[in-house]
């Protein structure tokens, strides 16, 4: 049996936090618990995970309000059966990318929402049938095309990348398709896959597969628009006197240069370091917003040292005031 898993207590919330809370709580626990920056890399990457699915689900609406139908007095650790209406016509995508063969997601998510990366839905007659399951005779007549969510990384919708997507549909044979993710899509763009989607009971062609972007969240980065925004940490020291920084970009480490007297908040950009245009050969922007960050702990020379900035500041407030009457 699958166990039944407490997203709201893998995130630390309650229950009925806002999207804020949930958002603020995941980006805690991804900082302390991602594998770049823990010695334990295995240990690390597998609460990774749980974190990113319990916020996959907690962050979406939809997923929250079908997660929340268990009820809340379920207890971690209980066996899980899946309710009606949670099954039928999946697709099983195997992710080959950062997380290795294995899909990042766990049984329990698998079988709560019927496929690794989403629900696959009939896109004709705007019903919400998933994959032709519950749709009237006269409407399998005909052949229709389905859609099922991607997730991808920063890195990948920057790059491009190649999915392997292993579809399984009742009464027919499993097959894996080998789909190519054109470089500079965004979340929503659809990638079309002929042919994969549902055929007619009397034969013939096959609808299409279309295939929704998701970008998954970025420890570093995040989009606006074509331009992606990261944050960069500074002393006062720094913002004050200016100074050479390394901050990450998609291209590797770069070089930048803190103008004096900084305020926090500033943005620095970093032209054509962005991501790709769809079907252009322009790049979007980076971003660098500055966050002056106060030193929680200092040594006596350090004090003594912003003490006489202290009086120089008081000292020059008088003489500007006596200069004023």
């Amino acid at each position: 049996m699958v166990k039944y898993k407490d997203y709201y207590e893998v995130l630390g919330v309650s229950r009925n936090a806002t999207d804020k809370e949930i958002k603020a709580a995941y980006r805690k626990l991804a900082r302390q618990y991602h594998p770049d920056t823990n010695q334990n890399k295995k240990e690390a990457e597998e609460k990774f995970k749980e974190i990113a699915e319990a916020y996959e689900v907690l962050k979406d609406a939809e997923k929250r309000r079908r997660y929340d139908k268990l009820g809340a007095n379920w207890k971690a650790g209980a066996d899980f059966t899946p309710p009606p209406g949670f099954g039928g016509f999946t697709f099983d995508f195997s992710n080959f990318g950062e997380m290795g063969q294995n899909s990042p997601f766990s049984d329990f998510f698998e079988m709560l929402f019927g496929q690794t990366f989403g629900t696959g839905q009939n896109t004709q007659g705007g019903t919400n049938n998933v994959y032709g399951f519950g749709q009237s005779a006269s409407q399998r007549q005909k052949a229709s095309d389905h859609e099922a969510v991607i997730e991808l990384s920063i890195e990948e919708i920057f790059k491009g990348s190649t999915k392997n997507i292993h579809i399984t549909s009742p009464g027919s044979r499993s097959k894996t398709l080998e789909v190519k993710i054109p470089p500079g899509v965004r979340s929503g763009s659809k990638v079309r896959v002929p042919g994969e989607g549902a055929p007619g009971l009397t034969g013939g062609k096959s609808g299409d597969l279309y295939l929704i972007v998701k970008v998954k969240p970025h420890h570093l980065f995040h989009i606006e628009g074509d331009n992606l925004v990261s944050e960069l940490t500074i002393s006062p020291a720094q913002a004050v006197l200016g100074g050479e920084v390394t901050v990450k970009t998609l291209d590797g480490s770069v070089c930048i240069n803190i103008p004096p007297l900084s305020q926090s908040g500033r943005l620095l950009r970093l032209r054509e370091r962005g991501l790709p245009k769809l079907k252009q050969t322009t790049r979007g922007d980076h971003l660098v917003k500055l966050k002056i960050i106060i030193p929680t702990n200092i040594s006596q020379e350090e004090k003594a040292h912003y003490q006489s900035l202290l009086d120089l500041e008081k000292q020059s407030k008088k003489a500007k005031a006596s200069t004023a009457n």
